[in-house]
């Protein structure tokens, strides 16, 4: 009896998950050309963390898989006409360029591993005035793709006509979200 209860507390978890019909449940990777995978792996793997891991053999180009912290990076080698979908290789860090971000707990600990590396760095505080500030760190990997590493846990959702459509894995790390009057984290 019990083991049937729990059985229709799964479903029901994931009829509930699937209210609106999408059956997504979080970022798989993300894919960046690069003109030397093996730099850009090394980028990877020393600078950020990630993890080298198998990718199947079916794939007959040149490239590499990563992945750590519930992402994956796919790199991919950029054919020599593909240098256009590359990046415009500047030292400009500009925030409000494409980029992607990873949530930090310890911010001044990346400072130290870019600077230890020798990357250079846009380093900023935003929200102060609203009470809740975000460090954020910008910087670029070797194609030229920006990266921005932030703790972002400070920041509370607050949905806009979306109220009951956010949807969080349960096993992963989630924002505050401000849910009407209450105030409590879900």
């Amino acid at each position: 009896m019990q083991r049937q209860q729990q059985h229709q507390e799964i479903r029901d978890e994931k009829e509930k998950k699937n209210e609106n019909g999408t059956p997504l449940m979080a970022l798989n990777h993300v894919s960046r050309l690069c003109k030397n995978v093996e730099k850009s792996v090394e980028f990877y793997t020393k600078v950020l963390g990630f993890v080298l891991i198998e990718r199947p053999q079916a794939f007959d180009f040149d490239g590499a898989w990563l992945f750590n912290y519930g992402v994956g990076i796919h790199l991919v080698h950029a054919k020599d006409n593909e240098d256009d979908k590359l990046p415009n290789h500047t030292d400009n860090l500009d925030p409000m360029d494409n980029h992607i971000s990873f949530q930090s707990e310890d911010m001044e600990g990346m400072v130290q591993r870019l600077e230890q590396f020798k990357i250079k760095y846009l380093k900023r505080t935003v929200g102060e005035e609203e009470g809740a500030a975000i460090d954020q760190l910008f910087f670029k990997d070797p194609d030229g793709f920006m990266i921005e590493i932030c703790n972002c846990e400070n920041v509370k959702l607050v949905p806009q006509r979306s109220i009951g459509r956010i949807k969080f894995p349960s096993d992963r790390h989630n924002p505050p979200v401000e849910l009407g009057n209450d105030d409590s984290k879900t």
